[in-house]
């Protein structure tokens, strides 16, 4: 059975500088995809802690609008982690979380527990995925369902993902645009806050774009 090594990536250590990590275990061939959605899930509305101090816990938030979108994750989750218990997370609101337990976490995430928050350990796009047109779609996908958007604006298409992080941003831009997709990158400031949006609108390749990533499930 042939594996995919994750371990060849870099992770960004502040200032939108990457640096070398530790080799992360293999993964099963057929399993690297879905890690690679799971990525960009968690990267998008991910929150990693250790509550009982013994195994690394990935929180993520969903609404309770997009009951698919909340199947597909669980789904992905349990495939990877078959041994582990997926379970929901009722919080106030239209908003819950889906919630495992695993130390593989660990070498699978692209930022670290108790080290701060994502944007302060400039989480971003592990280099295994930035390096095969294969995994792209699925973290791009993941992404896009936690931090992006579709909608049409006079009549036209749109595919919007946005973050304050400017390499994770970056990265969604070089994706897309390594896939064959001209897509914009724009900056906004608003209350002394930066926002990245990445933005796709080409009326031929948005529909496209759409069918590559399997975003019309909601």
């Amino acid at each position: 059975m042939e594996s995919v090594d994750i371990g060849v990536s870099k992770s960004p250590a502040g200032n939108s500088v990457r640096v070398r990590v530790p080799p992360a275990a293999p993964i099963e061939d057929e399993k690297a995809e879905l890690l690679a959605y799971v990525v960009g899930v968690a990267l998008g509305d991910g929150n990693l802690s250790c509550p009982n101090g013994r195994a690394t816990r990935l929180r993520i938030s969903c609404d309770t609008k997009y009951p698919n979108i909340a199947k597909e994750m669980r789904s992905a989750l349990k495939e990877l982690l078959p041994l582990n218990k997926v379970s929901d997370v009722v919080c106030k609101g239209n908003c819950f979380d889906i919630s495992v337990y695993s130390n593989k976490l660990n070498s699978w995430m692209p930022w670290k527990v108790d080290k701060g928050p994502k944007k302060l350990q400039a989480a971003t796009v592990p280099e295994w995925i930035l390096e095969n047109k294969r995994f792209m779609p699925n973290c791009l996908r993941g992404l896009i369902q936690t931090d992006g958007c579709m909608y049409t604006d006079r009549g036209y298409k749109m595919v919007n993902f946005t973050n304050n992080t400017k390499i994770l941003a970056e990265d969604a831009f070089e994706m897309i645009s390594t896939l064959g997709f001209r897509p914009t990158f724009i900056t906004t400031h608003s209350e002394g806050l930066e926002k990245y949006t990445v933005r796709l609108a080409r009326k031929a390749e948005v529909p496209q774009f759409i069918e590559k990533l399997h975003l019309y499930k909601s």
